[in-house]
């Protein structure tokens, strides 16, 4: 049996190596009676600007001597099962199970099918990390576009260059396994925050192309095989069901596919809707990038003794909401971060924020989007949503003078509707030019911002607006699109064996969440096939 301990606050600066005596003592035991213990998670408690505490929960063996805790904390029994995988099923694939797609949903479903013996193949339209860096660089620069070398499309998929947040609002054995691969695989650092239990670790678009350069390493070692520049662009069903899939490097035999294409891969969606695939249209986020100077976020959330606070916690992030009609959010905080082109199209244009290790750029930014419902949509297709996003970026691309320039507006001025004059600084690379921003938001989406700002605005005591620049638009934060799928097998219901995956086929938000469905993916994969026998 195991304890749960609850709510053990400590001051920031407490070292982790007096944990134990701190445990013991909440429990009410001598350290040599705690037995085994471990962090389950660590968050920061913002609420006491006067000193701001660290709040720590704990599995522990239960003690020898019965404890008698600390009322400030909660103890309680848990039993929670191990994380396990399946015996291989009856039946072997006559065929390598191919995997679509190399973001977190298509790699970790990759390794851990590599892991029991399957030998997978991964398809990327992309190319390799080291590669996507150097064409993203150049971009940023004010080099050409690569269609499929950019933010979006390439090994790691979107989530290499967006922060590197490990976040995720499920909890159990598969998120734990998962956060277990990303920090065998380069993903913890020494003198870092543990991202095993801090409730919001990150990463960093610096650190993330190696460790997505490591589950690949893994999945080649244990025998499968990542082909890049193959970009998938048919189905393939005859009277037996699936047969494989047609790509740019000819066809591919599988009669089982992973298909985790990302949120981006419009041409996808369309192959697959052309193909007759079950597919629903989704509701998605849309909205701006929000940006601050960090020095503003920094007094703001650590109080007068920031400078301080600084020096122990790095940057400091933030969580916003505003209540509407429709909620207006932060989504994607990036502390010390950068406003970047999120862009997969020649001819259209949308931002997305990211931040590198060190989070130590002057400038804070998060996405401000709002949940647009299908209704929104203008029509009752499958890529109705898909066209929303495409007319504003469309927009957005003409606005920036087809150079992939950003529009931006001061926050108080998109609040009462007037022009912004003046210079505007921004974190976004390749320039910026005044706009008002509710030409490239659907109606929906300018009302939700115009009306959730001064809430925002309130809950920093007026410390959010003057500040503000909005930096837009945001598309792209989820996907428009769900490819259906049995919650049972999690295949599609009209073509057994494809199994949609992950935050393009509109399961999952996130690096953490699109990994653990991939995880669930191969685990159901396993459980109904033996290994191939080719």
């Amino acid at each position: 049996m195991s304890l749960r301990v609850s709510n053990l606050r400590l001051p920031v600066g407490e070292p982790e190596a007096n944990l134990p005596a701190h445990l013991a003592r909440a429990l009410g035991v001598l350290p040599t009676d705690l037995g085994g213990w471990r962090v389950v998670r660590k968050a920061l408690d913002l609420r006491d600007k006067r000193e701001l505490r660290f709040v720590y929960n704990f599995e522990v063996e239960a003690p020898a001597a019965a404890p008698r805790a600390d009322p400030a904390v909660h103890v309680e029994s848990v039993t929670e099962p191990p994380f396990a995988m399946p015996d291989p099923g009856p039946a072997p694939l006559p065929h390598r199970p191919v995997v679509v797609g190399s973001g977190p949903g298509g790699l970790v479903c990759a390794y851990f099918l590599a892991l029991h013996g399957y030998r997978p193949v991964v398809l990327e339209r992309g190319t390799k990390v080291n590669d996507r860096i150097r064409d993203v660089r150049t971009f940023d620069e004010g080099g050409v576009f690569h269609p499929e070398s950019n933010y979006l499309f390439g090994e790691g998929g979107a989530g290499t260059f967006s922060d590197g947040k490990l976040t995720c609002r499920g909890s159990g054995p598969d998120v734990m396994r998962v956060l277990e691969l990303f920090a065998e695989c380069k993903g913890q650092q020494p003198g870092r925050p543990n991202i095993l239990y801090y409730h919001r670790p990150h990463l960093g678009s610096n650190r993330l192309p190696a460790v997505v350069k490591a589950i690949r390493r893994k999945i080649e070692e244990l025998g499968g095989e990542v082909r890049f520049l193959t970009r998938v662009e048919d189905v393939r069903v005859d009277a037996a069901g699936l047969a494989g899939v047609a790509t740019s490097s000819g066809f591919v035999a599988a009669s089982a596919v992973v298909l985790a294409p990302g949120h981006s891969a419009r041409d996808t969606y369309a192959m697959l809707a052309a193909r007759g695939v079950p597919m629903s249209p989704k509701a998605f986020q849309f909205g701006v990038r929000v940006e601050h100077p960090q020095a503003v976020v920094n007094e703001v959330q650590f109080g007068p003794r920031h400078g301080h606070y600084e020096s122990l916690l790095g940057n400091a992030d933030y969580s916003l909401v505003a209540h509407g009609k429709n909620d207006l959010f932060t989504f994607c905080m990036c502390a010390g971060g950068h406003v970047i082109p999120s862009v997969s199209q020649e001819g259209f244009f949308c931002t997305n924020g990211m931040s590198l290790s060190k989070r130590d750029s002057p400038y804070a930014n998060s996405g401000l989007v709002v949940t647009v419902p299908v209704e929104e949509f203008g029509a009752a297709d499958v890529l109705a949503g898909v066209r929303l996003q495409e007319q504003y970026e469309r927009k957005a691309f003409e606005l920036g003078r087809g150079e992939y320039r950003s529009p931006v507006q001061r926050a108080r001025d998109f609040v009462r509707g007037r022009p912004t004059t003046g210079a505007v600084k921004s974190s976004y690379p390749r320039g910026v030019l005044i706009a008002d921003l509710r030409d490239v938001l659907p109606p929906v989406v300018a009302e939700a911002v115009r009306h959730g700002l001064p809430q925002m605005d309130r809950r920093w005591q007026g410390r959010f607006l003057p500040d503000a620049v909005l930096v837009g638009p945001e598309a792209r934060g989820s996907s428009p699109v769900r490819i259906d799928r049995d919650s049972e097998t999690r295949e599609s219901p009209g073509v057994p064996g494809l199994y949609p995956v992950g935050e393009g086929a509109g399961f999952a938000g996130g690096i953490v969440s699109a990994a653990v469905d991939g995880l669930r993916t191969a685990r159901a994969l396993i459980a109904k096939y033996a290994r191939p026998t080719a």
